[in-house]
């Protein structure tokens, strides 16, 4: 019989995301930053190609990135209000980290399999912030699938794509919880 880790439990089925604009300083030290990476880099990984890496951005990363979205978003005919709420994901944080998508050419690896690696990535990430006692929330948006936005602002690889941004920081107010699936309503039990 196996024995269960109670509090490890407790935390996945209680686990919150925090938005992002609730966050604020202080934020991760490098070591403590560090030890987050260390916890996201144990996902599963076909083959051990480590098929991402990171992208730690601090403040002024962060308001660069912002400075760009306005023209990019121009180039695009984004409308002003997406435009604006992509400026204010990056120009209001204190902390993110890009988690890169790095697909590894394999013919024994289909890339798929690489793309659910830097999605467990994401989560490692995310649910080490939170379990460490910070706010933190995976975000995406618009930008990080413009090409242009992405290879200039965080100098991507034609090969390479942003898989999340995984905000963290100190959370200045808990958000009530939200509806969650209906897991009888979206399993499916084959037992022949």
């Amino acid at each position: 019989m196996p024995i269960p880790n109670q509090a490890a439990l407790e935390f996945l089925q209680t686990r919150r995301s925090r938005p992002a604009k609730t966050l604020t300083t202080p934020v991760p030290d490098p070591d403590a930053l560090r030890a987050l990476l260390t916890i996201a880099a144990r996902t599963p990984d076909h083959k051990k190609l480590e098929p991402w890496r990171f992208i730690v951005l601090e403040k002024p990363a962060l308001e660069r990135l912002a400075a760009l979205i306005p023209a990019r978003a121009a180039a695009l005919d984004i409308a002003p209000e997406a435009a604006e709420k992509m400026v204010r994901q990056f120009a209001d944080a204190d902390l993110a980290v890009a988690v890169i998508g790095t697909p590894k050419p394999r013919d024994d690896v289909p890339e798929i399999e690489q793309v659910l690696s830097a999605g467990a990535a994401c989560y490692g990430l995310l649910a080490a912030a939170l379990a460490a006692g910070w706010g933190a929330n995976w975000l995406t948006g618009w930008a990080v699938y413009d090409r242009p936005f992405v290879e200039q602002g965080l100098g991507l690889q034609p090969q390479e794509f942003v898989a999340g941004f995984i905000h963290i920081g100190s959370e200045k107010a808990r958000p009530p919880e939200r509806p969650r699936p209906d897991v009888d309503a979206i399993t499916e039990w084959v037992r022949e």
